[in-house]
């Protein structure tokens, strides 16, 4: 486990509480014998990451109310932020499983990933206390606390402009980046988002991604999208066909 060790940049004091963080409980189910798993220390781990993203987020973030601080929780913990931090330091190849379970893409699975995650900071929390704990958790997971420090939204609108589409008929939205201007080092890029062949918006950003969100937010806010919306609570027989603007 040595490699794990030097890629979490924490030694484990007591190695079983390391290799149980690591174990599945598929090992125990397939060999017939008792062995311990890390069902107990992953729901220690869930509570150790609340606190300490609670306590960051309280830090940071010192005129939010509860329900914004609520939601960035909720994206720092989600099962795909927490598979993201296992996938980053490798610790789909250091689990313990049964043959079963890794034949069936176990070792790669978000849930297992997640799972595994949650358990490694609650034995970390055991072998070494809050304050090591902390370290370690604000270490592994910089990158994404500051990707909430620099852009603290409470909605995705990309997401957020899918699911409403999505809710009206088949099909997701597509982003086609229209125009560039500039130079490299300083490009401006003009995006639209069309859906159905329809074009529901258009917004620009000094990067790709950042047009197709603004894209999304003119989208969301056009007289086009609320006239499908209406046509949905109107006729809702007819959701499966779009009406033009």
């Amino acid at each position: 486990m040595q490699s794990l060790e030097e890629q979490l940049g924490y030694q484990f004091r007591n190695p079983l509480l390391l290799a149980e963080a690591l174990t599945h409980p598929s090992l125990a189910y397939e060999t017939h014998r008792a062995h311990f798993d890390n069902q107990r220390l992953e729901f220690l781990g869930d509570a150790v990451l609340q606190l300490i993203f609670t306590h960051e987020l309280f830090r940071i973030f010192m005129d939010f109310n509860e329900g914004n601080l609520t939601k960035l929780r909720a994206r720092l913990v989600s099962r795909v932020a927490l598979a993201n931090y296992a996938r980053t330091r490798g610790l789909g190849a250091h689990l313990l499983m049964g043959r079963g379970e890794e034949s069936s893409g176990g070792r790669f699975r978000a849930s297992t990933l997640s799972d595994a995650f949650e358990a490694l900071i609650g034995a970390i929390y055991l072998d070494g206390g809050l304050d090591v704990v902390r370290d370690v958790v604000l270490r592994l997971c910089a990158t994404e606390l500051k990707a909430i420090a620099d852009e603290p939204r409470e909605v995705n609108p990309k997401g957020q402009l899918q699911e409403m589409l999505q809710a009206l008929a088949a099909g997701s939205p597509n982003y086609n980046i229209i125009s560039e201007e500039g130079p490299d080092h300083s490009k401006k890029f003009m995006a639209s988002v069309v859906w159905n062949g329809q074009v529901l918006g258009t917004g620009s950003g000094m990067s790709k991604k950042q047009a197709e969100t603004a894209a999304a937010e003119v989208a969301l806010a056009s007289p086009e999208v609320a006239e499908l919306v209406r046509q949905r609570i109107v006729h809702p027989q007819d959701a499966s066909a779009p009406q033009p603007a």
